[in-house]
């Protein structure tokens, strides 16, 4: 069976946005975006709400990308070759090749997926993330803190929720960021 993995990369404080909803203190170096591309390629499928969509489909046509450095193009190539599910009630159809749109996260459904899958699965999204933890869905998490306090914002975890954690590595990078690998325990 299939994992299903939630990524994110936090301010020390545990936000995936500030309070105006910027992320761009997260922007990842060359060696944690390298970091990433290789965390993200036996990835097989996506799981994202519409907001995140909304800010990764950037990677289906990267401007400048022939130009870019390796380790963008190599993101890119990586992002369109995943397949996407994305959950929203607004989106009517996709703007991306290998993607459909459910209008209901359903965590049956979702289970069925990582039983059939080939390829482990991501979640991203904050919001759509605490549904998966809720249900009980998600298998390992990765996080990458960033050396930066924001003060407020969008939480990486939902609060209320109570999930026992078995740390499986951690690295520091050049930068101060800080990666810590968990597997979920029963």
């Amino acid at each position: 069976m299939a994992k299903l993995i939630y990524s994110a990369a936090t301010s020390l404080d545990g936000y995936v946005n500030d309070e105006d909803g910027n992320f761009d203190w997260a922007a990842p170096d060359e060696e944690v975006h390298t970091f990433f591309n290789d965390l993200e390629r036996p990835v097989g499928t996506h799981l994202y709400g519409r907001r995140m969509y909304e800010t990764m489909r950037y990677w289906q046509d990267p401007e400048g990308l022939d130009a870019a450095a390796d380790y963008i193009r190599d993101y890119a190539g990586i992002w369109q070759d995943a397949d996407k599910v994305v959950y929203s009630r607004t989106l009517e159809s996709p703007s991306t090749p290998r993607t459909r749109i459910e209008s209901e996260f359903d965590p049956a459904v979702v289970r069925e997926l990582k039983e059939a899958a080939d390829a482990d699965l991501s979640v991203g999204g904050a919001g759509l993330a605490a549904e998966a933890l809720r249900a009980g869905l998600v298998d390992e998490l990765h996080l990458v803190l960033n050396p930066v306090i924001v003060g407020g914002g969008t939480h990486w975890l939902p609060d209320g929720l109570r999930v026992n954690l078995e740390l499986l590595e951690e690295r520091r990078f050049a930068g101060g960021a800080v990666h810590l690998h968990y597997r979920t325990r029963s």
